[in-house]
């Protein structure tokens, strides 16, 4: 085995190493991926995704209508969100809600969420390094920040889940995900995100725990962990 120094490059996540923290970014991965999909001139954005309609029938993040023509096997799709989803699991917590509400219509995708793809390729191209910066010497506390859009897809009357999970003030895990189950109230949808998030909890402090014992560090056993949430009807109903 040879030692080859610090690790700056791992599966496309870029690792730059400072005296204040490590910054983790993926900024070539992006440039390759704008110009795979010829998106590399393109005019830069400031969202991510543009507002969506109170109107059902104005959502351009509905599903396909009957006269609407599906894309073909020319335009690449599956590709682009395949990428875009390891950008937003790795590196880009700020796509993951786009990125999710796009993949949805995999099966089916039209001109409109063909579109929708473009806008978030063109959001990363003005923010093509933007990353994670872990920094040195803070205190490595565990929080949790967790809420739901109720009724976020109408067309399918589900709700969203959203959640992270930050360490020493930078985000470690994430999701945004739309629920399985049909929430029959606000209340309700809150109460499937925050369980969701508590299951994510669990098996975040047992992977710490076991990474300082391995290490010989101070365990977070004994502290506990806030998981916040801005539902006050939610945290009655816990409480």
């Amino acid at each position: 085995m040879k030692e080859l120094g610090k690790i700056r490059l791992c599966l496309g996540l870029q690792i730059e190493h400072f005296s204040s923290g490590v910054f983790v970014h993926q900024s070539n991965y992006i440039e390759k991926l704008l110009k795979r999909f010829y998106m590399d001139k393109a005019h830069p954005l400031s969202s991510p995704m543009v507002v969506r309609s109170l109107e059902v029938d104005k959502d351009p993040f509905r599903p396909h209508e009957s006269d609407e023509e599906l894309l073909g096997p020319e335009v690449p799709y599956l590709s682009a969100i395949g990428a875009l989803m390891y950008l937003a699991n790795c590196t880009r917590p700020d796509i993951a809600f786009a990125v999710n509400l796009l993949a949805r219509y995999s099966s089916s995708p039209t001109r409109r969420h063909w579109n929708g793809v473009k806008h978030i390729f063109r959001y990363l191209r003005g923010t093509s390094d933007m990353g994670l910066f872990y920094s040195r010497g803070v205190k490595l506390n565990l929080q949790g920040y967790a809420d739901a859009g109720f009724l976020s897809d109408p067309h399918k009357a589900r709700s969203q889940t959203g959640y992270v999970f930050t360490c020493g003030n930078t985000a470690v895990s994430w999701k945004s995900v739309k629920q399985t189950m049909v929430a029959t109230s606000s209340n309700h949808s809150e109460v499937l995100a925050i369980h969701e998030a508590s299951r994510e909890c669990v098996w975040l402090r047992n992977m710490i725990e076991h990474i300082q014992e391995s290490c010989g560090l101070p365990s977070i056993k004994d502290s506990p962990t806030i998981l916040y949430e801005d539902n006050a009807k939610m945290y009655c109903t816990i409480k």
